[in-house]
């Protein structure tokens, strides 16, 4: 089957390429984004792989399937920017990659949380200059801290684990308690109460429910001085109620690996322009912001589960083989 890739990186096709290997596809890399004026790319190809900041939208659905694509997979596990219901209309199969290396998040996540929490990126610049001292580097420990997790997929029960190993009070919110993790000493409680943690993680998907989950009221609940993280996606956060609390205190360190707008700016080299996002801009000059560019899911494992499972998505689909729970969509 000829697959078009869009949104390619040069690390998509090293893994793509050796994963391939195994199953023979014939594959097509386009640095473009997946929009309507670009659908045109994929003439000639069955399917679709798409990543977190391609829009298939109902007018790009439609191009690609007067172009004759069967498939669309996502080589993520979220599918907010597929309008799903135009791929059920079309006869376009969607599927995703459900679950390929919880951990590679989740440890992203602690990775902001201890800079955020221990100065370690200012001791670093600080170090590099002569400069030993320890002013204006106090932390805080983990250990004891209430921790609260909103949503407890794959990745929310692998942050969990590790929180539970740093000695800290973990509390969450789900539609549904997982059994498991309760067994490990989870709570499970109101968003209200969860959000009166020192710390919030953000692991839910962003739906019409969870779209600005943390909002200028919620964040009403949360107490001063709270850590924020957010490692899912960038709607779940509403950015100016987050600006204006950051201003006022009640956050007091926020760790961003995602941001609303970051289709126009993420996976790109910026450094020699003049970034015209007012609102990025704003977020980067707090001294207690971290932000980086959706690298949560980077790693050499995680890509090669990625890779290794879009393929096998796509041959399942193309011989009428069931998918994965987790990966099918469509």
């Amino acid at each position: 089957m000829k697959i078009a890739f869009f949104s390619t990186q040069p690390y998509d096709i090293t893994f793509f390429e050796s994963a391939n290997q195994a199953f023979g596809h014939e594959l097509v890399f386009f640095t473009q984004a997946l929009e309507p004026t670009t659908a045109g790319l994929a003439a000639g190809a069955q399917a679709v792989c798409l990543f977190v900041n391609d829009q298939a939208s109902e007018a790009s659905i439609a191009a690609l399937a007067k172009l004759g694509v069967s498939t669309i997979a996502l080589r993520c596990a979220g599918f907010n920017n597929i309008d799903v219901e135009a791929a059920k209309k079309a006869g376009i199969k969607v599927c995703r990659v459900g679950a390929y290396s919880p951990e590679a998040v989740a440890e992203h996540a602690v990775a902001l949380l201890l800079t955020l929490t221990r100065k370690t990126h200012k001791a670093y610049n600080r170090v590099r200059e002569q400069n030993f001292a320890l002013t204006g580097l106090l932390g805080f420990n983990l250990h004891g801290k209430k921790v609260g997790v909103i949503g407890t997929g794959n990745i929310g029960q692998a942050f969990c684990k590790i929180m539970l190993g740093f000695g800290c009070e973990v509390t969450a919110f789900d539609l549904i308690a997982n059994k498991e993790m309760e067994a490990l000493g989870v709570v499970y409680a109101p968003l209200i109460d969860v959000l009166a943690s020192d710390i919030i993680s953000l692991h839910c998907p962003l739906n019409e429910q969870t779209k600005h989950i943390i909002n200028a009221e919620t964040l009403g609940y949360c107490k001063k001085g709270v850590t924020i993280i957010n490692t899912g996606r960038g709607g779940l956060l509403d950015t100016k109620a987050v600006i204006d609390t950051l201003k006022n205190g009640t956050i007091g360190a926020l760790g961003l690996d995602v941001y609303e707008q970051e289709e126009k700016l993420f996976f790109k080299d910026l450094s020699s322009t003049i970034i015209q996002d007012d609102i990025i801009q704003r977020l980067m000059s707090f001294s207690n912001v971290l932000i980086t560019g959706h690298q949560g899911f980077f790693t050499k494992e995680a890509m090669e589960k990625i890779a290794h499972t879009t393929l096998e998505n796509i041959s399942n689909l193309e011989k009428n083989l069931p998918l994965a729970t987790s990966n099918s969509i469509v």
